[in-house]
């Protein structure tokens, strides 16, 4: 493409697409493969494999979140706060004459959620785990701070469904209403549901 805009606008959505299929990829790693894998390593498997595998795995997750988030962030910007030639501003993509447009609020809804998966990566999910691998964890706090760090990870892959749905409506489905955002949020929930109660059966020889 022959102008800046348009070449940066593709370098930052495939960049954002890249890292969010990075760290949703390492996400529903966690829940639908390590989790089931966890509880069928005793302590000593668990102290031979950890120390290699999650480091690493940690690593990819929290910076996929990380560059997911601010090349989101530069996007929006750049879709929704810029016109080429006139510079910063909404665009007619934000609002319309009713006010904001079903695609502006369909990016917000899959933004905020997007936010709040992040947040949990960075300030809950992350700060555990590097203290459960460095063995700053107290025994007995042990089992509340994994609980937490379960707990966290799953809400963020129920919040991944919706939030898919939320990026992705803005350019294919269009519409939005009380009806379609519920609908969104039950589409994705039962996608998390069924995929957490498969992960506990699938992957053994048959």
């Amino acid at each position: 493409m022959p102008d800046l805009y348009s070449n940066l606008h593709l370098i930052i959505r495939w960049l954002h697409v890249i890292a969010g299929i990075t760290w949703i990829g390492h996400l529903y790693f966690f829940n639908f493969v390590n989790v089931p894998l966890q509880g069928a390593l005793d302590d000593t498997a668990k102290k031979a494999v950890n120390p290699q595998l999650m480091p690493r795995a940690l690593w990819w997750f929290r910076w996929g979140a990380m560059i997911t988030f601010v090349a989101g962030l530069t996007l929006f910007v750049l879709t929704y706060f810029y016109t080429p030639g006139l510079g910063l501003g909404p665009t007619s993509l934000l609002v319309d004459a009713d006010g904001l447009t079903a695609r502006a609020m369909w990016i917000l809804f899959g933004m905020l959620l997007g936010a709040i998966m992040w947040f949990n990566v960075w300030f809950i999910i992350w700060p555990i785990q590097k203290r459960l691998l460095t063995g700053k964890v107290p025994a007995d706090l042990v089992p509340p701070a994994r609980k937490r760090a379960l707990f966290t990870s799953r809400l963020n892959a129920f919040l991944s469904g919706p939030m898919l749905f939320g990026m992705l409506a803005p350019a294919h489905y269009g519409a939005m209403s009380g009806g379609a955002l519920l609908l969104a949020v039950a589409l994705g929930a039962a996608a998390i549901w069924a995929s957490i109660r498969a992960s506990s059966t699938v992957g053994k020889l048959s």
